[in-house]
C-alpha cells in the first residue's frame, strides 16, 4: 500500500544581523513513499559559514541530519546535501522517501567571524 508523507516547512530566523540569512522556497511538500524529494536551502553571507540539517518531529527537540562536512550514521543510506557556494544553496536530498520521514526540517547557517575574539552566530530556517 502506497503512502503519502508530508515534508513540512517553516520559516524561522533564530538570528538576523545585517545580509546574513537562510530561507526556503517552499512550505509543505507532500511526496509519495519510495520518491525522492529535495529541500531548497538559500543562505545568504558575507563571512566564512557551516551549514547544517535538523529534523525535527512533533514535540521533540531537533535532532542533527548533517553539514557539509559529515553525515550522522542514521542517515547516510538516505540523506545528503552538497554546498553550492556559486547559487549560495545547500539542497538537502531524501531518497526512498518513508512515512517516517514526515517532520519539519531546518536548514541553520552558523558564522565565524574573528572580531579580536571569536564569535558565532547562528540561524536557522525551517523547512
Amino acid at each position: 500500500m502506497l503512502m503519502t508523507c508530508f515534508v513540512f516547512f517553516r520559516s524561522i530566523f533564530l538570528v538576523s544581523s545585517g545580509q546574513d540569512s537562510v530561507e526556503q522556497s517552499s512550505r509543505e511538500m507532500p511526496a509519495n513513499e519510495g520518491a525522492q524529494v529535495i529541500l531548497i536551502c538559500n543562505y545568504t553571507t558575507s563571512t566564512t559559514l557551516y551549514l547544517f540539517w535538523y529534523k525535527q518531529l512533533p514535540n521533540r527537540s531537533p535532532t542533527f541530519i548533517l553539514n557539509q562536512y559529515t553525515t550522522e550514521p542514521d542517515f547516510k543510506k538516505r540523506f545528503s546535501a552538497t554546498l553550492d557556494s556559486t547559487s549560495r544553496t545547500f539542497p538537502l536530498t531524501i531518497k526512498n522517501l518513508r512515512v517516517s520521514d514526515s517532520a519539519v526540517y531546518y536548514c541553520a547557517l552558523q558564522q565565524y567571524t574573528i572580531l579580536g575574539s571569536q564569535e558565532f552566530q547562528h540561524k536557522a530556517g525551517a523547512f
